[in-house]
């Protein structure tokens, strides 16, 4: 849904304000500091509790404690940004179409929004931690549908205005916290009483949320610095161009963070269970997994540019001045994409310290080399410079965490977790890509990037050998069930 409907955003508000929504992710994304690594705590703190870690009461006591902490801090945050709009507007944005007004009032409604998105994280995180996947993403699917759809029915039949937009956003934020909420209360383990604030409980958990801060602030760093950068930089418009490349680019992270949830509570629980064997089986089948969906999805964004963005936005010069962005952002998190399940795994461990000093390390390399190539390369050299950190992390980073967990497992993961379905997955596109008729019709396009992605998810879970046997056993599972029903019926 987010990607859905950018072209009609950029259509009904024009690049300029686009640009604006580019920032309010921004702002999401820094504001995460303050969760003091609460949320991923809590997930995992769920998780342990199906191995038996913590009793109904006291899961409900840390819950209770988190959330009267992150409501302070929802607050905080709005009145920040509201205290802060003006300055934003005038001083840091280089608005060249949009009053200085219209832009600080869009940033006092963003960090309402924003307040509101605050909250939503800790009943995701905890329903994530119980391994609810399917009912979240449901009612996610749902919550989505509804935020984007009514976002464009209102810029198309009542406003198109920023202030509407925004508004829109906050009312959708406020049923969804209330929703996800309920569904919480109602998936835990049923207890003699609610929960209540709880020191004691903040305590038992404040190393690995410290360790959490620290990535969470390390990382955000190294991943954000350049839409700051740039922000100040490049004038509106043309941070518009690219957060739509971000955005694009971005759709990668969104086809594979199912696997990344799921697995999490999953790797958490099998370590609190001391269970070695099926810890190294889920590792590989969800590094597989990543491998497979990612790298298809990769592939096909990154062989076929230019058709998929001129299809998407109906504009040529948009997809072209886009296309070379796009290229290097997807290729860079792709190989971010890489390291979730061994990052996941780690963290299952309750082991925070690999990420921070990696992370501080590269900080020391990457920021000075941002800073000197956004200047002089724009935004292509600030997307050059990512792709580059994290084929350091799969290069580099990587061994260091097989020295003490997971040991013995490096190089079944660069062979068969990585290289093989990797390699099928880039035959397949190249091969559509090279047999595929030119100057073809819209809906020929379509035909062909569909076939592109059906054939690369094919070729790379063909070879990737733990989700083959799991598409065998799947295969033959069906086929019993229908000889079993054909039977029935005869």
């Amino acid at each position: 849904m987010g990607l859905a409907f950018i072209p009609l955003y950029i259509k009904y508000l024009g690049i300029e304000s686009y640009g604006l929504i580019g920032i309010f992710a921004l702002l999401q994304s820094w504001l995460q500091l303050l969760d003091m690594g609460m949320t991923p705590t809590l997930s995992r703190e769920m998780a342990r509790t199906s191995a038996g870690t913590h009793s109904a009461q006291s899961i409900r006591d840390l819950l209770r404690s988190i959330e009267i902490i992150t409501l302070a801090m929802a607050c905080i945050i709005a009145i920040g940004i509201w205290a802060a709009s003006v300055w934003l507007a005038s001083d840091w944005l280089r608005a060249e179409k949009i009053p200085v007004a219209t832009v600080a009032q869009a940033f006092t409604l963003m960090g309402i929004v924003t307040g509101l998105r605050f909250i939503e994280g800790i009943y995701r995180s905890s329903i994530i931690g119980l391994q609810r996947q399917v009912l979240l993403n449901g009612l996610a699917s749902a919550m989505a549908t509804l935020r984007g759809l009514g976002a464009v029915g209102i810029l198309i039949w009542f406003s198109p205005t920023l202030e509407a937009f925004f508004i829109w956003q906050g009312l959708i934020s406020i049923l969804t916290v209330g929703i996800l909420a309920t569904t919480t209360y109602l998936s835990l383990p049923k207890a003699t009483a609610g929960g209540n604030f709880s020191l004691t409980a903040l305590i038992g958990v404040w190393r690995f949320a410290g360790g959490m801060l620290g990535i969470t602030l390390l990382s955000l760093l190294l991943m954000q610095v350049d839409k700051i950068v740039l922000s100040k930089l490049l004038n509106l418009s043309d941070y518009g161009y690219y957060t739509l490349a971000v955005v694009v680019a971005g759709g990668i992270n969104i086809i594979g963070a199912p696997i990344n949830q799921a697995w999490y509570p999953r790797l958490s629980e099998l370590v609190a269970r001391a269970d070695q064997t099926n810890l190294i089986k889920v590792y590989h089948q969800g590094a597989q997994l990543v491998s497979v969906v990612m790298g298809s999805a990769a592939f096909v964004l990154i062989v076929f540019t230019v058709t998929i963005l001129q299809l998407w936005t109906q504009d040529l010069e948009l997809a072209h001045r886009a296309a070379p962005i796009v290229r290097v952002l997807v290729l860079g998190n792709l190989l971010n994409g890489l390291m979730w399940i061994p990052y996941q795994t780690q963290l299952a461990h309750g082991w925070t310290g690999l990420a921070i000093r990696i992370n501080i390390i590269s900080i020391l390399f990457v920021v000075p080399a941002i800073l000197w190539a956004t200047p002089y390369y724009g935004a292509l050299g600030a997307a050059w410079i990512w792709a580059g950190l994290n084929a350091s992390y799969v290069l580099i980073g990587i061994h260091f965490m097989y020295c003490r967990i997971m040991k013995g497992e490096k190089w079944g993961w660069y062979t068969n977790d990585i290289l093989s379905p990797l390699l099928g997955a880039a035959f397949a596109t190249l091969l559509v890509h090279w047999i595929a008729p030119t100057n073809l019709q819209p809906i020929g396009q379509l035909i062909v990037l569909i076939l592109a992605i059906i054939f690369s998810l094919i070729t790379s879970t063909l070879v990737a050998t733990l989700l083959r046997h799991q598409l065998y056993l799947f295969i033959r599972h069906v086929g019993q069930l229908f000889m079993k029903s054909k039977i029935k019926y005869k």
